[in-house]
């Protein structure tokens, strides 16, 4: 079940780019943004977190704290954020645990049977923990409103 307005964030350690483990109360103090993406190098998942990377000067002035998640192993969200240039955490939900217990996931993505990808979804936590906002989307091919998300980063402190 999807994570909504006011639930408390599932605590979750998963692996970065170098395979360290990073967990979410390491995030919290700061205002923290969830993107699930379904898959590095694809196009929309490449402008989102790219319109992420080229937010972040905003982010930063509002005390945020940008952690993209996909499916994908380490070696291709480092090789992803390499070739993106993306100076925030991307860690890895090889097992789709985390993805299941924030926004879902699509099954058989992309028409390949038994495989699953984390649904294209936001969500940006409060400094204690508490879901501030939530967007998920059925359609992988829709882009969140980074507008929305930067406004609802900046509604609290």
């Amino acid at each position: 079940m999807a994570l909504k307005i006011g639930d408390k964030a599932p605590e979750f350690t998963l692996f970065d780019t170098n395979k360290n483990p990073k967990s979410l109360k390491e995030f919290l103090g700061k205002k923290v943004v969830l993107a699930f993406y379904p898959g590095a190098f694809t196009g929309v998942c490449t402008k989102e977190m790219c319109s992420l990377r080229d937010n972040m000067a905003k982010l930063n002035e509002l005390d945020a704290q940008v952690v993209g998640i996909s499916v994908d192993a380490p070696a291709a969200n480092k090789a992803f954020a390499s070739q993106n240039n993306l100076q925030f955490p991307l860690l890895s939900d090889y097992t789709r645990a985390v993805s299941r217990q924030y926004g879902g996931i699509h099954e058989d993505f992309g028409g390949l049977t038994g495989y699953t990808a984390a649904k294209r979804s936001v969500f940006v936590i409060d400094k204690q923990g508490a879901v501030r906002f939530a967007w998920i989307s059925e359609n992988p091919g829709r882009e969140p409103d980074y507008s929305e998300i930067t406004k609802a980063v900046s509604s609290f402190n």
